[in-house]
């Protein structure tokens, strides 16, 4: 995303101004990323350390949880986050965000939302609504339980809260919390018999490739405004953005449609593929997103990034 769509704090915009597409001294060469062990924010993190590894940097990524990462960030043992998912991780950002020691590059993910899901064929059934779901019809078949992820989750809370507040009528249900690839399981097992199934669901996500599932409609936005839309967060440190413009520059215009990045998650946690075999492929594919990603960056030494990247990375011609 260039970076005339998005606003930056004042001290970036001034570093990355300054800068003017020319790198000044040699930037420090570790970049520290969070991916918590979604498949997501791990080929997208590879992504971005294959590219930042052909400029001269050494990235490293560490797997942490999103409240310590947020932690970890703010006491500056971090430096990039590439999966501040909001508003599911709404009230950790605030709160790190707050204590102004954080960046927010802005969107990563477009076309990116949470919401309830269920097979095409309870869709067509008639249940199309989340105003439905307490529908006697409905939630019988579906024995009022919802399928989710680990407690702790952004999602978990969104859910519990919901249960709480009995948001569309969900007071007496059960949430089934497991992990992902558990409710994938029970999703699977349910399709495979044609049974009915409700379950949290998400885009960008290999699931919505794999399995015909329609979201429902979220009409009090439980999921967040515009029925469940979301943004995918690039974070930096204010250190790093001050200390690495040129990085920081790279970071701030990695973007992806859902799609794009659910044909990443398909192909490292679907079919099982390295995440790094995964990113170099993407990366191979997309020459004219790569040069985009490269606009107005240079290698940490100063000579212009895409020329070298694709040298590298034996990216073709865009």
């Amino acid at each position: 995303m260039s970076l005339s769509r998005r606003p930056l704090s004042l001290v970036l915009a001034g570093s990355l101004l300054a800068m003017s597409g020319m790198a000044q001294a040699e930037e420090p060469a570790e970049v520290r990323f969070s991916s918590p062990a979604w498949p997501g924010v791990t080929v997208k993190t590879e992504l971005a350390s294959t590219l930042l590894e052909a400029l001269g940097y050494e990235p490293r990524a560490e797997e942490l949880g999103s409240t310590i990462t947020y932690q970890a960030l703010n006491q500056d043992e971090l430096d990039v986050f590439l999966a501040a998912w909001l508003p599911a991780q709404q009230g950790m950002y605030d709160t790190a965000t707050d204590e102004g020691s954080l960046v927010d590059l802005g969107n990563n993910v477009e076309g990116a939302r949470l919401g309830f899901a269920v097979p095409t064929y309870v869709y067509e059934a008639g249940l199309t609504s989340a105003e439905q779901l307490d529908d006697p019809e409905f939630a019988d078949k579906l024995e009022r339980t919802i399928y989710s992820i680990e407690v702790g989750s952004g999602m978990s809370d969104t859910l519990n809260g919901a249960v709480e507040a009995d948001t569309y009528g969900l007071g007496d249900w059960t949430l089934s919390e497991t992990s992902t690839p558990g409710m994938l399981s029970a999703v699977d097992s349910a399709i495979d018999r044609e049974e009915w199934i409700v379950f949290a669901a998400w885009t960008p996500h290999w699931m919505n490739i794999e399995h015909d599932v329609r979201y429902l409609d979220d009409t009090q936005d439980m999921w967040g405004p515009d029925g469940g839309r979301s943004d995918v967060k690039t974070l930096v440190t204010t250190r790093f953005a001050e200390a690495n413009p040129n990085a920081t520059r790279l970071l701030d215009q990695l973007s992806f449609t859902a799609d794009q990045q659910s044909a990443m998650i398909r192909g490292f946690s679907f079919e099982e593929r390295e995440p790094d075999a995964v990113a170099l492929e993407w990366l191979r594919e997309h020459p004219a997103k790569v040069e985009a990603f490269l606009e107005g960056v240079t290698t940490r030494d100063g000579e212009p990034a895409w020329p070298a990247v694709q040298q590298a990375l034996e990216i073709p011609d865009a």
